[in-house]
C-alpha cells in the first residue's frame, strides 16, 4: 500500500518543515535541551543526598527510582492527554508539571526532609515524561513523514547540549557546596551545627532547580502563544482517537515492528545508563584514578555523545538510518568487548567512544517503531517512553555483576544490549512500515 500525495504537499520531497512551523520548531527543540539539562543535573543528587542525610547508597538511590519511575508511570496518561488535547496540549501540560516540580524544591529545602525532595523530583520527572511523550511525535509531525526520523534526530541532538549544561551546573553550583564531613563527623556535630550545615547544602541544591522551573515557565508561555498553522485533519477529532482505543493494546502488540521497537528502546536506554553510570567504577578500579579524575572521563563521554548526535544527523541524510543503526551497534559491540578484555586505558577510551555509538539510537528507534502506526501514534509513543524503565532495571544487574566479578566484565550487559538493538535494525530493514492509503503525513500531523 502506498500513500497518495496530497495536492498541497507536492513539494514535500524537498521540505523539512511545513510552512509556518519554524517558530514552534525552535521552541520545541529548546524543550529537548531543557529535559536533558534536568536529567544530568539530577544524577549527582544520589551522592549529594547520601552525604547530606547520612544515608546508605540504597536509600539515596531512591533519587533514580523516583526519576525513572515517574517516566514509566506517566507515559501512558500522557498518551490520553495527547488524545484529548493534541501534541501541543501535551507539551504544555508537561512543562507546567515539570515547573511545579522545580518550584517544590523551595519548600523541600526549607523543610529539609528527604521525602519532600523525592516528591519534588518525582513531580519534575512526571512533567518531563509527559513532555517527552508529547514532544517526540510532535517533532515528527512538523514536517513530511519521509524525513521525520531525521528531524527527530536533529531535535534530539540538543538533548546532550542540555546534559552537558546540567553536569556543569551540578559541578559548579551544587557539588562544591556539599560539606565533605562524613556520617561520623555529622553525628558528632551539635544539632544546631548539623541543621546549619544541612541548610547550606540544600540551599545550593534548590537554586539550580528554581532556575530550571523558571525556564520551563518561559517555554510554556512561548509555546502557548505561538500559533500552529492548521493541517488537513484526518483523525484530528479527539473522539475519533478514543474510539480506536478499543483493542489498542493488541493492535500494538501484534505490530512486531512496534513491539520489538519497544524492546530495542528498553535495551538502548539500559545501555546508555549502564555505560555512563559505571564509567567511574571502571576507571577507578582498572586505571587506579580518583573519582574526580574518573569524572573527567565521564564528562568527555558526554561531549562525544553531543558531537555524535550532530554528526549522525548529517550522515543520516546520505545513509539509511536503519543501516547506520546496525553499523553503530556493531561497532559498539566491538568496543565493549575490547573494554571487557583490556581493562586498561585502551578500554576506558573504548567506553568513551561508546557514547558516539549510542548517540543516534533513541530517536532512530523511536522513528522506526512509530512508522505506519497512524491513529495509534499517540499511544505508541507512550510505550516507547515507558521503555525508559530499562535505565532503572539493567544498571541493577550490572551493579550486581560488579560486586561478584569486575567492572570490566560487567559490561557484558551493554554488549548484549547492542546485539539486540542491531538485530532489531535487521528486522526493520526486512519488514518496512506499511504506509496507509491515505497520506501518512496528514495522519501524523492531524492533531498538532
Amino acid at each position: 500500500m502506498t500513500a497518495t500525495p496530497h495536492p498541497t504537499d507536492r513539494t514535500s520531497s524537498v521540505r523539512y518543515l511545513y510552512p509556518g512551523m519554524l517558530a514552534p520548531f525552535i521552541l520545541l527543540v529548546t524543550c529537548f535541551a531543557a529535559w536533558g539539562l534536568a536529567g544530568n543535573m539530577t544524577d549527582p543528587l544520589v551522592s549529594v543526598f547520601g552525604s547530606v542525610f547520612s544515608m546508605s547508597a540504597f536509600q539515596s538511590s531512591l533519587v533514580q527510582f523516583a526519576y525513572y519511575g515517574a517516566y514509566f508511570a506517566l507515559a501512558l496518561p500522557a498518551a490520553f492527554i495527547n488524545a484529548k488535547l493534541g501534541y501541543k496540549g501535551g507539551v504544555l501540560v508537561g512543562l507546567a508539571l515539570a515547573a511545579a516540580g522545580g518550584f517544590l524544591f523551595f519548600p523541600a529545602a526549607k523543610i529539609m526532609t528527604y521525602g519532600i525532595f523525592i516528591l519534588a523530583l518525582f513531580t519534575l520527572a512526571s512533567g518531563l515524561s509527559i513532555l517527552e511523550t508529547s514532544a517526540n511525535p510532535y517533532m515528527m509531525a512538523m514536517g513530511p513523514a519521509h524525513n521525520a526520523t531525521r528531524r527527530l534526530n536533529f531535535a534530539q541532538s540538543f538533548n546532550p547540549v542540555g546534559s552537558n549544561i546540567g553536569v556543569f551546573l551540578a559541578a559548579t553550583f551544587i557539588l562544591p557546596y556539599v560539606n565533605p564531613a562524613t556520617a561520623e563527623d555529622r553525628a558528632a556535630m551539635s544539632e544546631a551545627e548539623l541543621l546549619s550545615t544541612r541548610s547550606d547544602e540544600l540551599q545550593a541544591v534548590m537554586g539550580p532547580y528554581l532556575a530550571l522551573a523558571c525556564l520551563y515557565v518561559i517555554l510554556l508561555i512561548g509555546i502557548a502563544v505561538t500559533k500552529v498553522p492548521p493541517r488537513r485533519a484526518i483523525v484530528s477529532d479527539a473522539k475519533a482517537g478514543i474510539v480506536r482505543e478499543k483493542g489498542l493494546f493488541m493492535r500494538l502488540l501484534r505490530n512486531k515492528r512496534y513491539s520489538l521497537g519497544v524492546g530495542a528502546q528498553f535495551c538502548n536506554v539500559a545501555a546508555q545508563t549502564c555505560i555512563w553510570t559505571y564509567t567511574i567504577h571502571y576507571c577507578t578500579d582498572h586505571l587506579g584514578v580518583t573519582k574526580a579524575e574518573a569524572g573527567t572521563w565521564l564528562q568527555v563521554s558526554l561531549i562525544v555523545f553531543l558531537v555524535g548526535r550532530f554528526a549522525m544527523v548529517a550522515i543520516m541524510g546520505k545513509i539509511d538510518s536503519r543501516l547506520l543503526m546496525i553499523a553503530m551497534c556493531s561497532l559498539g559491540a566491538i568496543l565493549t568487548c575490547t573494554a571487557m578484555v583490556t581493562a586498561n586505558v585502551v578500554g576506558a577510551v573504548c567506553l568513551v567512544l561508546l557514547s558516539a555509538c549510542i548517540s543516534l539510537l533513541f530517536p532512530t528507534i523511536y522513528g522506526i517503531a512509530l512508522g505506519g502506526l497512524g491513529d495509534d501514534t499517540k499511544f505508541g509513543s507512550a510505550g516507547l517512553v515507558m521503555a525508559i524503565v530499562g535505565g532503572a532495571i539493567m544498571p541493577l544487574i550490572q551493579g550486581k555483576l560488579i560486586d561478584v566479578t569486575s567492572a570490566a566484565f560487567s559490561y557484558v550487559v551493554v554488549f548484549v544490549c547492542f546485539v539486540l538493538i542491531a538485530a532489531y535494525g535487521f528486522y526493520a530493514i526486512k519488514n518496512p512500515a506499511v504506509v496507509p492509503d491515505k497520506d501518512e503525513d496528514d495522519v501524523i500531523v492531524s492533531d498538532l
